[in-house]
């Protein structure tokens, strides 16, 4: 017998807060992140949220350690084309969102379902629209 390849159930999303929240080791970032373990499922951030998560007094040991364990997706032209889209089609612009749509837009090309922990549920909600679920951590 011939064992097929896993393949995952799916993608977990971190923005900026559910990328520094599992630096810290918060429990319930914690949680989401050996659940998706136990469901095999891929665990990305955009590498726009390094840019928001990196300061001066954030544990770089911790960070590098928690980098090492999911996939940091690069900003395409593809995905910042999509980007600039979504931030379009939701009436939004500027710096202020476009990490989020960066973000959203990466969530987006995720093999699906697509789950992303966020502290801006409202922003991503709409910019991903019913395509992905959001919670709120």
């Amino acid at each position: 017998m011939t064992r097929t390849p896993a393949t995952p159930g799916g993608t977990l999303v971190l923005d900026s807060e559910g990328l520094a929240k599992a630096v810290l080791r918060d429990r319930t970032v914690t949680a989401w992140l050996a659940l998706a373990r136990a469901d095999d499922l891929r665990v990305i951030t955009s590498a726009a949220t390094l840019v928001e998560v990196v300061h001066p007094r954030i544990n770089r040991p911790a960070l590098e350690w928690t980098l090492s364990r999911l996939v940091i997706e690069p900003v395409t032209e593809p995905i910042a084309r999509h980007a600039a889209t979504l931030l379009s089609n939701a009436g939004l612009h500027g710096h202020t969102y476009a990490i989020d749509a960066m973000l959203s837009a990466t969530a987006l090309a995720a093999p699906g379902p697509v789950t992303v922990l966020t502290s801006d549920p409202e922003d991503l909600a709409g910019l991903c629209g019913a395509r992905v679920t959001v919670i709120k951590i």
